[in-house]
């Protein structure tokens, strides 16, 4: 677990409410972040909040789009989080690549965008430019868990830090 300075970035994402230290669980058969050269490619996560899953259910008859939007927040936070104790600092990210956004639907749910908002809008606020991504958002029939929201991202490290 990183136990560093926190830099600009960290110290936006905790002014937002996100404590850079509160990791999620990490699964034993595969790695939360893998680097390959200075790409990063960041597994999915769902919106736990510490060891707490706090949004499961169909968008949006069982989670509305609102708290979705909120929990794809979440989610984009925590793969910040577990990329921070990967490289040591968000401060060594150059940008945002993509981020992909799957929305647990129902099945006549067309507003996947609107949810996945959550995470685009927490990493620009977080990055700022370096924040502007390219981004798909999908409906699914179901996520790990009944999660109603999952958030993947591949980032680029800079290569003067990384």
């Amino acid at each position: 677990m990183t136990t560093g300075p926190i830099g600009e970035r960290e110290q936006r994402l905790e002014d937002m409410g996100y404590p850079v230290g509160r990791l999620t669980p990490e699964g034993t058969l595969v790695d939360a972040v893998v680097i390959d050269g200075s790409v990063v490619y960041a597994s999915g996560q769902v919106p736990f909040d510490g060891d707490e899953l706090t949004s499961c259910g169909k968008v949006p008859s069982e989670v509305s789009v609102d708290d979705a939007t909120k929990a794809a927040s979440l989610c984009a936070a925590n793969v910040l989080r577990m990329v921070r104790d990967k490289v040591g600092s968000l401060d060594h990210i150059a940008r945002i690549v993509r981020i992909t956004g799957y929305v647990n639907s129902d099945t006549d749910f067309t507003e996947q965008h609107l949810v996945i908002n959550g995470a685009s809008s927490l990493v620009r606020e977080v990055f700022g430019d370096a924040g502007k991504h390219a981004r798909t958002a999908l409906g699914m029939a179901q996520l790990p868990l009944g999660a109603s929201v999952e958030v993947e991202m591949i980032l680029k490290i800079d290569p003067r830090r990384g």
